[in-house]
């Protein structure tokens, strides 16, 4: 299931549509937004470090609250996640991770040996902890507990109380486990919301991963990192980085680094557009045969289709099918491990023209025929 909801993702890189409702990022930035090119002409194209660009950490730490020492630059958060679940999991061991989730948090595991155990976290609960069941599924044999916050696809953050109660929860039934969490959509918030802090120092068992791909747009620069306050773990994690990607390239951190120099001033108007694309989706969905659960953070929400309107799964698929006909996209629910009468909406892609028209499509889809 996991290799082929990976498999199906492809598709939102590798075939373009005319409105695509299932990008979960923000607009792609230009290099030219970030000043004058020409400043990249005295950078070496020669290895960098293993640990990341000096200045590029200290940017990244004094973001999130930590030590630079505590900074590993990776190519894109996905490759934080690699190199963790490859430290903590093997054969016999177990990891426990909420569903529904990013794909390759449970496909790695998985290709590792590691038997995973999935959490279900429930569209009538809110996608909130269910600390009950968290605490059924940890084990002496679990290794790595991983969870995302803002979730990818629900956009829905776990408050500070639950995850610390998580965190003392692994303590006590799964005292060798690491807790990886997820922060990739922290930095995207609405209006003038502030940037929630980071769970980077709730202790040495906790790692956690980021990226410079969809809050700032910046997705092409493959630069994302961890943070890891156990300086063993820190290390075993820069070893094995260093015998896999060796270093990130030296331009794409030189840019990452111009990303968080100016951080505020790239992150501002994309709030405020988050924001009102937001409130554009609240009203439009108001009138349809759906519920949507309103996101915390991110570009990014779910909708489940009204059973009344879709009953099984051949009034899903044909809405599919319609939607496809539309020219429009959205991610299926069981791309995540969902059932697909809940599916993923971005907002924060299309141009605000074309996301109105999008959302006209997806109710000429929604819309049923006698």
């Amino acid at each position: 299931m996991a290799f082929f909801a990976s498999s199906v993702m492809t598709a939102l890189i590798d075939q373009p549509v005319r409105y695509d409702l299932a990008e979960s990022t923000c607009p792609p930035l230009r290099l030219g937004d970030l000043g004058d090119p020409r400043t990249l002409a005295e950078v070496e194209l020669g290895y960098g470090t293993s640990l990341g660009e000096g200045e590029l950490r200290s940017l990244i730490a004094a973001d999130i609250g930590v030590d630079p020492a505590a900074v590993l630059v990776t190519v894109g958060a996905i490759e934080a996640m690699f190199l963790l679940a490859q430290a903590t999991c093997g054969p016999g061991d177990e990891a426990v991770l909420t569903t529904p989730c990013f794909p390759p948090v449970r496909a790695v595991p998985e290709a590792l040996g590691a038997r995973v155990v999935a959490v279900p976290l429930a569209f009538d609960e809110g996608y909130r902890m269910p600390l009950d069941r968290m605490a059924e599924a940890l084990s002496p044999s679990t290794r790595l507990v991983s969870l995302a916050s803002p979730q990818n696809p629900s956009g829905i953050r776990f408050a500070e109380p639950e995850l610390k109660a998580l965190i003392d929860l692994v303590a006590e039934r799964a005292p060798r486990a690491k807790v990886l969490i997820d922060e990739t959509y922290r930095a995207s918030t609405f209006g003038d919301a502030p940037i929630p802090s980071s769970a980077a120092t709730s202790g040495p068992q906790v790692v956690t991963c980021s990226s410079l791909s969809k809050a700032h747009g910046a997705a092409g620069l493959r630069v994302g990192w961890l943070t890891a306050t156990d300086a063993e773990l820190f290390e075993q994690l820069r070893q094995a980085k260093f015998h896999t990607t060796i270093a990130c390239s030296t331009v794409d951190e030189r840019l990452a680094a111009q990303v968080l120099r100016q951080q505020d001033r790239i992150l501002a108007p994309r709030a405020l557009r988050l924001g009102q694309a937001l409130g554009a989706l609240e009203r439009w969905a108001e009138d349809q045969p759906l519920e949507l659960l309103r996101p915390d953070g991110g570009a990014l929400c779910v909708v489940r289709l009204a059973a009344e309107h879709f009953p099984d799964g051949d009034a899903v698929a044909a809405f599919y099918r319609r939607l496809a006909r539309h020219e429009v996209r959205v991610a299926p629910g069981s791309w995540f491990g969902e059932d697909d009468r809940v599916f993923r909406l971005g907002f924060g892609h299309l141009p605000a023209a074309d996301f109105t028209e999008a959302l006209d499509r997806l109710a000429a889809a929604l819309a049923i025929v006698p």
